[in-house]
């Protein structure tokens, strides 16, 4: 009887490591399940282009709420409230202003938030680069992340594929790494990540300085 104890134990020890196996697509739903349960989120930003690095502070509140202010260009602002997207650039005295009013999608305000996971879900195929077992995350002593890959099924994508960091332990991405139609590649690196502080609206509100000349809707015209 014994023996036939250890055979069923043998027999359904492969069952058992399969059950354990999970899928890039699961994973992805996991990163989704913690992101909606993220009311707004606070964090130090690193955004790299190249040699050009950006840094700062930014704030979202769900769902399309969004600001950045950076230390390094100093000062520069990016804002969006739902309505209007704006662009502090202090050292042209210039103000870009962009009603989002009439543009399907203009609300997104970033991947890294509910509404961004669900764009992606939609729009990009996920794996794993290798496999779902924790990575030491490059230029980050001590962290280790799951590296996603997401690759554009559809051509409206600005993004032909996409890197997802994800520590493994919060659920929350760390980095976020893309490349454009053109082979350019950027960097979004969250670091201190704060979530549910219980951000107000007014923190996306944007006053223009009464110096800066103002140039609306300089990515498209809005619809009448």
């Amino acid at each position: 009887m014994k023996y036939l104890a250890v055979c069923l134990v043998l027999a359904t020890a492969p069952l058992a490591a399969a059950q354990d196996i999970i899928t890039a697509s699961q994973y992805f739903d996991l990163v989704a399940e913690r992101y909606s349960q993220v009311e707004d989120y606070q964090a130090k930003i690193a955004i790299t282009a190249g040699k050009d690095v950006m840094v700062g502070t930014i704030a979202f509140k769900s769902p399309s709420n969004l600001r950045v202010d950076f230390s390094d260009p100093a000062d520069q602002v990016i804002a969006f409230d739902g309505q209007t997207l704006t662009v502090d650039i202090p050292g042209y005295k210039a103000i870009l202003s962009q009603s989002a009013a009439g543009k399907a999608g203009a609300g997104s305000a970033g991947l890294a938030s509910r509404e961004g996971l669900k764009m992606m879900k939609r729009s990009y195929g996920v794996a794993f680069e290798k496999d779902p077992t924790p990575v030491p995350l490059e230029d980050a002593a001590g962290e280790k992340a799951v590296v996603l890959v997401l690759t554009r099924s559809t051509v409206a994508e600005g993004f032909k594929t996409i890197k997802l960091y994800v520590n493994p332990e919060s659920k929350l991405i760390r980095r976020m790494e893309g490349w454009t139609l053109s082979g350019d590649k950027l960097r979004f690196d969250f670091r201190d990540i704060a979530t549910n502080t219980g951000i107000p609206a007014s923190r996306f509100l944007y006053e223009s300085p009464a110096s800066a000349n103002v140039y609306n809707n300089f990515l498209f015209k809005t619809e009448e």
